[in-house]
């Protein structure tokens, strides 16, 4: 998909746009931020060691136009890289609630490390959701974008009053 048209869906003026962005598939994340000096939040809380801090789940604001918001638009889809968060909220405001997400319960009550940030595991997940869980994930997020099984095209999902709500956009 060219990144015109990627943009042209991801972009809102209404609302701001985030990325979840995994170290383990994007390399070298923490130093690209950190010299692109772009806002972002690393997910998980607390001192990290250097291995965590390099495997991460990062929140990051893209700016239409940004030399980095143009090269994770040309660069991430078909590779894993993560998910794009359409919201109103503050970047405080979403990290706190994603970071909220990254332990899922087994049914024992152990915890799990909850890899929603993966499109691939998104894409299987969101569908098994009931609208109250979809509430859960979403919290006042517009629309959860996550990249298709083919290159050519993303998917947006938003929460309807009966549930999971999804387009392919080519």
């Amino acid at each position: 998909m060219e990144k015109t048209k990627l943009e042209q869906y991801l972009f809102s003026d209404r609302a701001h746009l985030y990325a979840v962005l995994d170290g383990v598939m994007v390399p070298d994340l923490p130093n690209i931020l950190y010299t692109e000096k772009v806002s972002s939040e690393c997910l998980p809380a607390g001192d990290l060691s250097p291995d965590l801090i390099h495997t991460s789940p990062y929140l990051v604001g893209l700016a239409r136009g940004s030399k980095f918001a143009d090269w994770v638009l040309e660069q991430a889809l078909g590779k894993h890289w993560g998910i794009f968060i359409r919201s109103a909220r503050s970047m405080i405001d979403t990290k706190n609630h994603f970071r909220r997400l990254l332990l899922a319960y087994d049914e024992r009550g152990n915890p799990l490390r909850f890899r929603y940030y993966d499109p691939r595991v998104l894409r299987k997940y969101l569908p098994t959701c009931n609208v109250g869980e979809l509430k859960v994930i979403f919290d006042d997020a517009e629309a959860i974008f996550a990249e298709s099984d083919n290159e050519d095209s993303i998917l947006r999902y938003t929460v309807g009053k009966d549930g999971l709500e999804f387009s392919e956009l080519n």
